[in-house]
């Protein structure tokens, strides 16, 4: 699992309008890898919708917010026009199967997708701040803006 300091393992990803996100062209900005379990669930769209809600305090702390799980593409575009996502990216960590989750020690191998967990990266790439929460739970936005505002 990566650890706070640790450079953040770069990757290039497909976002829900099939277009490339590599995270080492965020450098000199910080970014949210905000993971979530699986797309079309209740609590990984309440999830997404807190990233979408505060896409301008986002933007007004130089950070770029991406949510990410092993769902592909499709499913990806569809459940962001399904909510209503039109700033955030959702990221498909789904080809290789859920690699970028394991690059980061967050791939629960017997489920067969992401940690829900937050990872903050700062402008050098590195991870600054990381967090599981229970699949169950829906992460505290207001923690991270606190954090993000530091």
């Amino acid at each position: 699992m990566v650890k706070i300091g640790d450079t953040a393992p770069d990757f290039t990803l497909k976002d829900h309008n099939k277009n490339d996100v590599k995270l080492s062209a965020y450098k000199g900005k910080k970014v949210l890898l905000s993971f979530h379990p699986l797309a079309w669930t209740k609590i990984c769209a309440e999830q997404m919708k807190s990233l979408e809600k505060n896409s301008r305090r986002f933007e007004d702390s130089k950070t770029v917010a991406l949510g990410m799980s092993i769902d592909t593409v499709p499913s990806k575009n569809a459940w962001a026009k399904a909510l209503d996502i039109e700033k955030t990216r959702l990221i498909s960590d789904f080809w290789p199967h859920g690699e970028v989750a394991r690059s980061y020690g967050l791939f629960r191998k017997k489920e067969g997708f992401s940690e829900r967990a937050n990872v903050i990266i700062d402008e050098d790439q590195k991870v600054v701040f990381i967090k599981i929460y229970e699949i169950s739970q829906l992460p505290d936005i207001s923690e991270i803006l606190d954090l993000l505002k530091e």
